[in-house]
């Protein structure tokens, strides 16, 4: 049910889409969908948190790592792109509200704690001196997830390039760069 929600959210939005559009994609009435949830509100909650939930939890095993901060930074953008390529609709949904409801407002909440985390652990990476000096680690922060947050234009499941190499190319991309270095440089 939530996957049917989820579908339709992303193709109609959440506001256009109506309890009655979700039980005729399921074949089942209403009265049995809210047998299961209460609200088209509580449908957005349980998807938004599936996608921050693995978010976090791509967060708490990087901060459990041990080493520098640029390791741990870079093992949470490759942890990121497995979420958002586990999760695409999920995740698509959630970079998609933008505050309208509460549950909305709870989402936005909750991405602007990982943005934090995010560019808590950019500034330690700076101050170890793994990131250039002067880097604003909130701008750095934006400007790093808004590279994994693009996938969810163009990345789909099944293609070509499967999530692991996909995750490893972002975080090559970002870390490395996109010029060749000639060798010894």
């Amino acid at each position: 049910m939530l996957a049917a929600a989820v579908r339709l959210f992303n193709e109609r939005g959440y506001e256009a889409t109506g309890m009655e559009a979700l039980s005729r994609a399921l074949g089942i009435t209403k009265s049995a969908i809210y047998h299961h949830v209460d609200s088209k509100e509580d449908l957005l909650r349980l998807a938004a948190d599936r996608a921050l939930d693995g978010l976090f939890e791509a967060a708490d095993e990087a901060l459990a790592r041990e080493g520098r901060a640029i390791d741990r930074l870079e093992f949470l953008v490759e942890r990121s792109v497995l979420v958002l390529a586990d999760r695409l609709p999920f995740v698509t949904l959630l970079l998609r509200v933008r505050g309208n409801t509460e549950v909305e407002r709870r989402a936005l909440e909750r991405r602007r704690a990982f943005d934090h985390l995010v560019a808590d652990l950019m500034e330690r990476a700076a101050a170890e001196g793994d990131l250039q000096a002067g880097l604003d680690p909130t701008v750095g922060a934006r400007l790093l997830f808004g590279m994994v947050n693009s996938l969810i234009e163009w990345y789909r499941p099944g293609g070509d390039l499967d999530a692991a190499a996909l995750a490893a190319l972002v975080r090559r991309t970002a870390f490395d760069g996109l010029r060749a270095r000639p060798a010894g440089r």
